[in-house]
């Protein structure tokens, strides 16, 4: 007895963890726990035989096999089982749910099921199932659903086979068969054809999505005829003719209707029709409408309207929201509308709304923020918009996003804002005139702040303390600012940080030792500065990819600790100086490293060899802070859903990405976002570098740019450079090379810039493949070269001068000219002041010195009137 009350309490807790992880919000503990208990379940064949009253099992959201799955058959009572995102695969034929006779809901999306897999789970024999979600997997259903017996569902109301692979007609995969189907999503397959007269047996259909696929041919059609739906999805496919709305008005239950990326001509009746239905959710993204649909005006119960992207003009009525007083969201991106923002004449229960890329200009309404009080979601950026932040924002108790970037707004931020908009977790105010000084200490929006944006604007100042609470913030833009003063020492306060700019200010001093405390920073970018001291705080970041420390006036040399996982290192135009280390060819995940402008001296290091990435490629990754608009339409919220039915939409307009410069092609090129994943490099020009450029270089096959102008580089071209097959352009002008141009360069398929002037190269130029398009001015101030390129015979080009043998070679290369200058100066200052103080100190030797002047002066006075 004692044994058996163990068992119940210890099964009543494993239960209760079954229900629990069948949340996604549950608690990262509960799912790991959940996972110990498996080791539990496969052992305990007995104790899952004793449930066989157990009616409901929520698995979902873990990561169990076909394991579980003979365990399961054993509860023969179950009527609703739950199996979504886990690893079932199904392929073994004495691990199926065959024997599980009175299932009535079945969910199996989001695993690895196959069109094999399904008939050795044992699906055709569920005859009692009412839900069967099978979305999210690789099935191909060849031949059709009735081969696979679930056109014999008769119970069957809900059907799930979305994000599969299923590919064929509606009508040859059995979908007509399919009579007291209630709900049917086939969205994200690969239909096509025409859709067949035969739907309309689908006389009890209420929830349909056929978006995503490659259907064709007249849309209306037999839709009209399914007088019973309530929710129609129908975007992103091959529809052709033309599509109105009174075609569909007799759909007097429609609630939710989804049109987008229509290849097909949507008319916008000019005359009053009357529809039959109230829409809750209208989603017609892209359709190239122009003008508003006129059949909007007998709308009264909209929640959802989305007419992004279709080429709005003219201005924006408040009719849509005076008229829908239950409307939550509102999006009308990527349009032309203009003029000022109207409101509603009283308060209204909108949370999102996004006008951003349009043309509305003039201030914001000072009411807005009394208006609209329950924002949580805004994006007005890319308009003209202008004038202040108003005041009543603040009032705006729930805004948690907000983006008025790319504007024309000026003044301060209010107080009221900064301090009443206290579950901001995203704050973007890019380019603009914002001025002002940031941070006060009032400032109260920092316990959710996550992304925080304001660069590019006009503010000033120090910068204050009011941010660091702001434990949640990841990313931090205070670029191309007029910020002055010392970088604030509480940033290293922030641990969770990964993004900081403070690019293009005017910041001074030393890099505070507080920003080593950045463990998780990734990007760190204060370039354009006047800051000074050495780099050595930026060597301890552990999780640093991306440095930008250029055009400053930082001194020293480069620390010996880089971080291995650097991809890309600019630090041009500072007053570093030294050797370059050989702990820089520990970066072998490096992308682009840019010296220039500095005071390197020595050798180029041989180690670049170990420079993985510039030789076998590298993976590409996302390091920059972005914030891209993300809108989860949870479109079951307007109907009644058994599948879940939702969208999701990304506008992928990244906000706040670093823009960098990198001479390529004589110019500085800008890189910005994943292009710049694509982007390799290596300057190494405007230094003092000496000796013989290493031929391992050559090994660098997946480089692009490659530039070591402007130093005092001895010895020949390496012919290995033939084997850097990916380069664009390459500069090595002004250096003392000599010798010839490797005649194997012409290999060099993608070379567009190729520059070698101001050498003493000699011998013909390289004639064919990319070299046919350069001119003399690739070549020039190097008298040895001949060639038609540079319109020189070179049979009247002398000898080039014997080369010095190898001993010589090294010892002129081993010369270091910068220490051998300053040893002549320095030895000539101390002569003079030796001379200087001996005359001093004696005055025998002081009048012996202005005697042999004077004698010296008669000489020469003698000498010219003689030759006069």
């Amino acid at each position: 007895m004692e044994r058996f009350l163990m068992k119940l309490s210890m099964w009543f807790v494993i239960l209760a963890l079954f229900e629990m992880s069948g949340y996604k919000g549950c608690m990262e503990e509960e799912r790991i726990g959940l996972l110990e208990l498996k080791s539990f379940l496969i052992s305990a064949d007995d104790s899952f035989r004793s449930l066989k009253q157990l009616k409901i099992l929520n698995l979902s959201y873990n990561k169990f096999n076909d394991s579980i799955l003979p365990y399961l058959a054993t509860l023969s009572s179950l009527v609703t089982l739950n199996l979504y995102d886990n690893r079932i695969e199904g392929l073994k034929p004495k691990r199926g749910l065959a024997n599980l006779k009175n299932l009535e809901v079945l969910v199996l999306g989001g695993n690895n099921i196959s069109t094999a897999s399904m008939t050795m789970l044992g699906l055709a024999n569920l005859r009692n199932l009412r839900k069967l979600d099978l979305s999210e997997n690789e099935i191909t259903i060849s031949g059709s659903l009735i081969s696979q017996g679930l056109t014999k569902f008769r119970n069957l109301k809900a059907l799930g086979l979305g994000d599969n692979v299923i590919n064929g007609t509606l009508e040859s995969q059995g979908i007509c068969e399919l009579k007291n189907i209630v709900e049917l999503d086939l969205s994200e397959n690969n239909f096509n054809g025409p859709l067949p007269l035969c739907l309309s047996n689908l006389t009890s259909i209420k929830a349909l999505d056929f978006s995503s696929n490659q259907l064709s041919g007249n849309l209306p059609s037999v839709i009209v005829n399914l007088t019973s739906l309530e929710y129609l999805a129908v975007s992103n496919n091959n529809f052709e003719g033309l599509f109105s709305f009174s075609s569909i008005a007799n759909l007097s239950k429609l609630r939710v209707f989804q049109l987008s990326n229509c290849s097909l001509q949507v008319e916008n009746e000019k005359f009053p029709w009357l529809p039959k239905f109230q829409l809750e959710a209208l989603y017609l993204r892209s359709c190239n409408l122009h003008s508003i649909p006129s059949f909007l005006r007998y709308q009264y119960d909209l929640r959802l309207v989305d007419l992004s992207s279709n080429n709005l003009v003219g201005k924006f009525s408040t009719w849509l929201l005076q008229n829908n007083t239950n409307l939550e969201h509102l999006y009308l991106m990527n349009n032309s509308l203009s003029g000022s923002l109207p409101l509603p004449s009283s308060k209204h229960a909108l949370l999102h709304l996004d006008i951003s890329i349009n043309n509305f200009s003039g201030p914001l309404p000072c009411d807005i923020g009394k208006i609209l009080p329950h924002l949580t979601y805004v994006r007005m950026s890319e308009n003209n918009f202008e004038g202040s932040i108003p005041s009543s924002m603040g009032e705006m108790k729930q805004l948690q996003e907000l983006d008025l970037s790319t504007n024309k707004f000026s003044g301060e931020l209010p107080k009221e804002f900064v301090s009443g908009c206290v579950l901001l977790s995203t704050l973007i105010l890019s380019n603009n005139q914002f001025q002002g000084s940031l941070f006060p200490k009032y400032m109260n929006m920092t316990k959710f702040i996550k992304w925080l944006y304001l660069n590019s604007n006009n503010f000033s100042g120090k910068i204050e303390d009011g941010l660091p609470n702001a434990s949640l913030l990841f990313a931090l833009d205070l670029s191309s600012n007029k910020f002055s003063g010392q970088i604030p020492h509480w940033i290293g306060n922030i641990l969770n940080l990964k993004y900081l700019s403070m690019a293009n200010n005017s910041l001074e001093g030393d890099i505070p030792a507080q920003l080593s405390n950045l463990k998780f920073l990734r990007v760190l970018d204060i370039s354009e500065n006047r800051l000074s001291g050495s780099i050595t705080s930026s060597s301890n970041l552990s999780s640093l990819r991306h440095l930008y420390m250029h055009k400053n006036a930082f001194k020293g040399s480069i620390p010996d600790a880089l971080r291995r996982n650097l991809r890309i290192l600019i630090l041009r135009g500072n007053h570093l100086w030294g050797r370059i280390p050989d702990q820089i060819c520990q970066l072998k995940k490096i992308q682009i490293i840019d010296l220039s402008y500095n005071k390197f001296n020595g050798a180029i290091p041989q180690c670049f060899t170990n420079m993985t990435s510039w030789m076998l490629g590298y993976d590409v990754i996302n390091l920059f802070a972005v914030k891209a608009a993300q809108v989860v339409y949870l479109l079951d919220q307007y109907f009644n859903s058994t599948l879940g039915l939702s969208l999701v939409e990304g506008d992928d307009r990244p906000s706040g990405q670093r823009e960098i410069e990198f001479l390529t092609k004589y110019r500085y090129e800008s890189y910005q976002g994943n292009i710049l994943n694509y982007m390799t490099g290596l300057d190494l020009s405007c230094n003092q570098l000496t000796g013989d450029i290493p031929s391992e270089i050559g090994n660098f096959s997946e480089i692009l740019a490659l530039n070591f102008s402007h130093n005092f580089l001895s010895g020949s071209i390496p012919e290995s450079f033939s084997n850097l097959k990916k380069i664009e352009s390459l500069d090595l002008s002004h250096n003392k090379l000599s010798g010839l141009i490797p005649p194997q360069l012409i290999k060099l398929n993608f070379l567009s810039n190729f520059n070698v002037s101001y050498n003493n190269l000699s011998g013909p130029t390289p004639n064919g493949g990319q070299f046919a398009n350069f001119d003399e001015g690739n070549y020039g101030s190097n008298p040895g070269l001949c060639g038609p390129t540079i319109n020189k015979s070179c049979s009247s080009v002398p000898n080039s001068p014997t080369t010095p043998s190898t001993g010589a070679k090294e010892y002129e290369s081993s010369i270091d000219m910068v220490a051998f200058n300053w040893g002549f100066v320095a030895s000539f200052v101390t002569v003079v002041l030796a001379l200087f103080s001996i005359l001093w100190i004696n005055a025998y030797w002081c009048q012996i010195w202005f005697y042999f002047v004077d004698a010296c002066t008669d000489l020469c006075l003698r000498w010219i009137l003689k030759c006069v």
